[in-house]
């Protein structure tokens, strides 16, 4: 299956429209400048992982909505057709395992971070529980202030509406799985 994935600035901008919303407003609700928020739409900037988590997080839409068309048929997964994000500077990959599901109010990520690679995560909105398990390798997970280390099998649920950031330590790339669970209120007003 070849790797397409929607543009994320056609997104944005279709997101920002159905809201009625300036890219000023945006840029209050993302917490992301207006500037940027104007060249990812004129898809003359690709934007990182961390600044999609942003976007979503503003408009209060799962990140997968960024990977995959919105509530596909299939549900099935197969090796290899997960669609990735890739950050240009390839510390970070985003595959969608399975794309937001309104009825359950989840998205099922897989996340490779490279060597030594650090990334952080702005909070998201109340009530927002993410449960993180290592595939391979090891992951340091800071939830606020606090770090907590895992290695391959194990896991961590947390609370997401705080800033967080994820770390591999190690000399080879760190996988892990990511539930993003969201309340039902939020998942209601789709």
């Amino acid at each position: 299956m070849s790797e397409t994935r929607p543009a994320p600035g056609r997104i944005l901008k279709s997101l920002r429209l159905a809201r009625e919303w300036s890219l000023s407003q945006a840029a209050l609700e993302t917490g992301v400048s207006k500037a940027m928020l104007g060249q990812i739409e004129r898809e003359e900037s690709s934007p990182t992982i961390a600044l999609l988590w942003k976007i979503a997080t503003g408009f209060n839409v799962p990140f997968s909505l960024f990977l995959n068309d919105p509530e596909p048929d299939q549900t099935t997964l197969r090796r290899g057709e997960a669609l990735r994000f890739r950050q240009s500077n390839a510390a970070m990959q985003v595959s969608s395992l399975f794309p937001f599901d309104s009825q359950l109010g989840f998205d099922m990520l897989q996340v490779e971070l490279a060597a030594g690679a650090l990334s952080e995560s702005s909070a998201h909105e109340p009530g927002v529980i993410e449960h993180v398990v290592v595939i391979d390798g090891v992951l340091r997970l800071a939830i606020g202030a606090e770090w907590h280390t895992l290695k391959a099998g194990e896991g961590l649920r947390f609370q997401a509406d705080c800033a967080h950031s994820y770390q591999n330590p190690g000399k080879v790339s760190a996988k892990f799985h990511s539930l993003i669970h969201y309340p039902l209120s939020r998942t209601a007003r789709r």
